[in-house]
């Protein structure tokens, strides 16, 4: 999953958003030393992070699909296949939560601000270029998911075929939203589990 639905699992506690939301850029070990300066919540987000990743990668649903999407994009489906499913949630925001896309996104682009300080250095760029050009939001365009596809290529040479995936998601649509249609109530569900036993455990 992307930086949307990892944004949207979250739940409510802006330690826990964080903690998901800088996961990518937070490697190795969770170490009590390491953790000793973070808060209970932010060490869930980050345990949160790398559960969703975990449990999206091993559902037979989504490898399905990535197999689909690697006949065309075999380097980078998993990559693709998450912001592909960023779409699908914008698109289909309402289907899972109360709130109005527009206002969930300026509401947790005011909470990373707010909470800048945990942002790791390597990540500021990118925090710092998604509020400015509204990813978020603008995952719900296939413009926005071509803008993503287009920088990513560009900064990172090992996603360099990821350009133009976007012509797979509009050739296929409606099997890539199927497959996440089936899938995100499921991932909802499990990272509410999660979230609830953390809980318990702190």
């Amino acid at each position: 999953m992307n930086f949307l639905a990892h944004v949207a699992l979250s739940g409510e506690r802006e330690g826990v958003l964080m903690g998901n939301y800088v996961g990518d850029f937070i490697k190795g070990q969770l170490t009590q030393l390491r953790a000793e300066s973070w808060s209970a919540d932010f060490l869930v987000g980050i345990k949160l992070h790398r559960f969703i990743d975990d449990f999206t990668d091993k559902n037979s649903i989504v490898l399905k699909a990535k197999k689909k999407l690697a006949k065309k994009h075999p380097k980078v489906a998993g990559v693709a296949l998450d912001i592909y499913f960023d779409y699908f949630l914008a698109n289909h925001f309402s289907k899972y939560y109360k709130e109005d896309l527009a206002r969930f996104v300026n509401q947790s682009y005011d909470v990373v601000t707010r909470n800048k300080d945990l942002v790791p250095a390597a990540m500021i760029p990118i925090a710092e270029a998604m509020i400015r050009h509204d990813w978020l939001f603008n995952y719900r365009e296939i413009t926005g998911i071509k803008r993503s596809f287009d920088g990513l290529s560009r900064r990172f040479a090992f996603l360099a075929a990821i350009k133009g995936a976007e012509v797979e998601l509009q050739e296929n649509q409606e099997i890539y939203e199927q497959a996440f249609l089936e899938f995100y109530p499921k991932l909802i569900s499990a990272c509410e589990n999660f979230i609830e036993d953390a809980s318990i455990i702190q």
